[in-house]
């Protein structure tokens, strides 16, 4: 095969981008993701500087975890039952609200930090929104084929938001203040506003379930009478709470590295470095037909790549193992959400969505709690690569227990 063939081969799938729709969506995503990045580090920086307390910082968390189950949940149940166009719009008016409001706080110098948790849960209420309603969309927009391409291209704009997004706000709050780092994101969010509005009407398919308690417990049951389903929350529950290692980077970098905000810069980065790669080289992703088999082989990498680099104690050899488990994570991102837009009927897609929405907030949050607590009792050590380890041997061990997912084939 002739090197040209085989890089177009494995080069991360550009088709879907010849869809009109989706290049609005995906290039709004590409540009507000950045100013999200931006906010994130101005922000956490912003409660910092008010209260000088870490614990702070990390309530953080708490403010965006709680809207995104909450309405998370319930954003998929409305998505099912009304025009996707008209919720992702009503989504992204309420974030964009919250960046407008977070910045007039800032312009005023109010110093209010819990102003700014208010704003933090705003932002994640219309996230939580627009999460699940976009992810449905996508089934709507695109031939079944490019389904994965299409989530590969999503986690490509997400990944190199995370990467740029920091390091662009580090430079405006040095040269600016909150301020400037804040109308960054209001600026840029336009780009996701401006897809919304250009989307067709995308009314409901199939039958429709009048949005509340009863149709979010019919797709929490959907899911629970459906192997394949059910599997894909499970696998990627075991990844992120036995092996995400985030909460130890501090630690780690102190004991190893003498707390250098060089290395600890590196080592945040390193999984969404690694997951730019994994998606620049997806082309492939979207031929592999065996996904369950899949998803356990590739959650088992992330593991025994997170506990390799517990292990390192050079900076370059724990950044490298670091960006192998950001590789190994997005392909089971790929993979996961492909399952989930193709595996259930149309009527079904936002609350699988929104299910989804939960498990991917809350998962890191979880695992943060779990390498925290188990730091306490066997060291940073232990906690990192025990998480890593526990994590491979589990996931092979659920995963290839279940036949409907050990044996699932993408249709």
């Amino acid at each position: 095969m002739a090197f040209g063939e085989l890089v177009k081969r494995h080069l991360v799938d550009t088709r879907p981008l010849g869809v009109p729709e989706y290049r609005r969506i995906w290039l709004g995503q590409a540009v507000s993701h950045v100013g999200v990045g931006v906010t994130v580090v101005a922000v956490g920086q912003q409660v910092w500087e008010l209260t000088h307390s870490s614990f702070w910082v990390g309530l953080l968390g708490m403010a965006n975890l709680i809207p995104l189950v909450v309405f998370g949940l319930w954003g998929g149940a409305v998505a099912d039952a009304v025009d996707r166009r008209k919720l992702l719009l009503v989504g992204s008016v309420i974030a964009w609200a919250a960046t407008l409001f977070i910045l007039v706080q800032a312009l005023l110098g109010l110093n209010n930090v819990y102003l700014i948790f208010a704003a933090v849960a705003l932002n994640a209420t219309g996230f939580a929104i627009t999460g699940p309603t976009r992810g449905a969309i996508i089934p709507r927009i695109l031939d079944r084929e490019l389904v994965p391409a299409a989530n590969a291209l999503n986690s490509l704009v997400y990944s190199m938001g995370a990467v740029a997004g920091p390091m662009i706000g580090a430079v405006v709050l040095a040269s600016g203040g909150f301020a400037a780092a804040y109308s960054v994101d209001a600026l840029l969010f336009a780009g996701s506003l401006y897809a919304a509005l250009r989307l067709p009407s995308l009314p409901p398919l199939g039958d429709v379930t009048r949005p509340g308690a009863r149709a979010v417990l019919e797709g929490l049951s959907f899911i629970v009478r459906s192997p394949v389903l059910l599997m894909s929350f499970v696998v990627d529950i075991i990844a992120m709470v036995f092996a995400m290692p985030r909460a130890l980077f501090p630690e780690l970098t102190a004991d190893r590295f003498g707390g250098s905000m060089f290395a600890l810069g590196w080592i945040t980065s390193a999984l969404a470095i690694g997951s730019v790669a994994g998606a620049l080289f997806s082309g492939w992703v979207g031929r592999v037909s065996r996904q369950g088999v899949a998803l356990v082989v590739v959650i088992a990498v992330w593991g025994l790549a997170v506990a390799a680099a517990g292990l390192a104690h050079d900076l370059w050899l724990v950044v490298a193992f670091m960006a192998v488990g950001g590789v190994a994570d997005v392909i089971s991102s790929v993979w996961r959400q492909s399952i989930l837009q193709l595996y259930a009927p149309d009527e079904m897609r936002g609350r699988m969505q929104g299910a989804f929405m939960v498990v991917v907030a809350g998962g890191p949050r979880l695992g943060d709690l779990r390498a925290g607590a188990t730091a306490t009792a066997l060291g940073v050590t232990g906690a990192w690569v025990g998480g890593g380890i526990a994590c491979a041997v589990i996931v092979v061990v659920v995963g290839l227990s279940v036949a409907g997912f050990r044996n699932y084939r993408a249709r």
